[in-house]
């Protein structure tokens, strides 16, 4: 394993990638304790063990990603993204030690961490296709697959250690110092950003504007039945299965009777499956749909496994595959739209991308939130299960429907026969290996 042409690290062979990657960690640590601190915050300081206002929470804080959407692509296409996300950076900050100080002076409401979340996920809507169009602007097509991998390991590196760390602070000095941290781990990110440099198609198209209208990124996908079932994929997978943080905090609260420390835990210990996931990843020259497909399967099973977990530590083990499974999807997803996304489009089509995973959760968070209050966080965690099936299902759908996947069995034993996507130039041979089998 190394960063040279063939590694599994190779993307790390890029000075600029390096330098994202490394201060992108940091800063990544203090967003995963900021999360946890907040939904600990409204779960267990601000009311009683109402799954519902985190919820609500939840819905406030990725709402802009479906009300933003039609300006957030094109701006990250027309724009220079270096100093896009300098500005946002700035901006989070902001907020963070802003909400910290109401937190730590005990003038902190319930609606002072709605509108913040709000806030918060404004940032969040223009950061997100800037930050994933960046990635492709740092190393070019041919190792993107390698390096939205290594950036998601990095990301989910900084899940192991931010919640944990998150639950320790929490104990020691109060929630509140924890937006501090955080705060201060914006500004890692933007001197990181201040030393990269980039190519020139980085600081925007060189396509007229008029070329480049808001309904652009809608139309190019709606002619991409390979880039339209991942993201219905995405929609049924990010509305109902990627509320973690009502999952875990409520079995860690209500079921498993457990502190800060032990939920931060939990969350951390997922972030274990979620690497191993991205890595895996990462070894893969190209990502494919039949990956994401595999993954929302294996997603569906681990979360009905944790469902009818016995106890926090069986709970825990469950949570391992429920991150492996969930990053498998994520990031194969995430290169696979990049990949067979023209360059000029890109930024509109990580736009769409963004709001259908993130942008669903408004309407999901909620409603597993009554779900976890009206029937427990069992339940809901069901629930989560369903909709990674369902996913499987509707990509397994196109694959026989337009990839003409089939069981074969000939001198060279069994196999599964899929044929080249029509849609996308895919090197390699039809008949799929053992190795990359579904």
């Amino acid at each position: 394993m190394t960063a040279g042409a063939n590694g599994m690290f190779r993307s790390l062979g890029n000075r600029n990638f390096r330098l994202w990657v490394s201060t992108n960690l940091f800063s990544n640590i203090g967003t995963w304790m900021q999360g946890t601190a907040q939904t600990w915050l409204v779960l267990t300081e601000l009311t009683e063990y109402s799954a519902g206002a985190v919820g609500i929470l939840t819905a406030l804080q990725f709402l802009p990603q479906v009300l933003l959407v039609a300006i957030t692509g094109s701006i990250a296409d027309h724009v220079d993204r270096r100093k896009l996300l300098i500005t946002i950076q700035c901006i989070q900050t902001l907020l963070a030690l802003t909400l910290g100080a109401l937190i730590i002076s005990g003038a902190a409401e319930l609606w002072h961490v709605y509108i913040f979340g709000f806030a918060l996920g404004c940032c969040m809507a223009f950061e997100a296709p800037a930050r994933h169009s960046f990635v492709s602007d740092l190393v070019g097509d041919e190792i993107i697959g390698n390096a939205v991998a290594m950036n998601s390991t990095a990301f989910q590196l900084a899940r192991m250690i931010g919640p944990a760390l998150a639950g320790l602070c929490i104990a020691l000095v109060g929630t509140g110092w924890v937006f501090v941290i955080n705060g201060f781990s914006y500004l890692i990110v933007t001197a990181g950003l201040l030393n990269v440099r980039v190519a020139r198609h980085a600081h925007g198209s060189d396509q007229p504007r008029g070329a480049s209208r808001l309904l652009d990124g809608f139309r190019y996908v709606a002619k991409r039945p390979d880039i339209r079932t991942v993201f219905l994929m995405l929609f049924f997978f990010g509305t109902l299965g990627m509320n973690f943080g009502i999952y875990i905090s409520v079995m860690a609260a209500t079921v498993f009777q457990k502190g800060a420390s032990e939920y931060g835990l939990l969350t951390s210990v997922m972030a274990i499956g979620s690497v191993t996931g991205a890595l895996l990843t990462a070894r893969r020259d190209r990502p494919r749909m039949h990956h994401a497909v595999i993954g929302t399967f294996l997603f569906g099973c681990a979360m009905t496994a944790a469902a009818f977990s016995p106890s926090y530590i069986v709970f825990g083990v469950v949570l391992i595959g429920v991150g492996l499974a969930a990053q498998t999807s994520l990031t194969s997803s995430n290169g696979f739209v990049q990949l067979a996304t023209d360059r000029a489009m890109r930024g509109r089509v990580m736009a769409i991308y963004v709001a259908i995973t993130l942008g669903g959760l408004p309407l999901g968070a909620p409603l597993i939130g009554w779900v976890a209050d009206a029937f427990g966080a069992r339940a809901a965690m069901g629930v989560g299960g369903a909709a990674g099936f369902l996913s499987s299902a509707i990509g397994l759908s196109y694959l026989i429907r337009v990839r003409g996947l089939k069981f074969i069995w000939d001198d060279r034993g069994p196999r599964l026969h899929m044929n080249p996507d029509p849609h996308l130039r895919e090197p390699g041979p039809a008949v799929l290996p053992p190795d990359r089998a579904l």
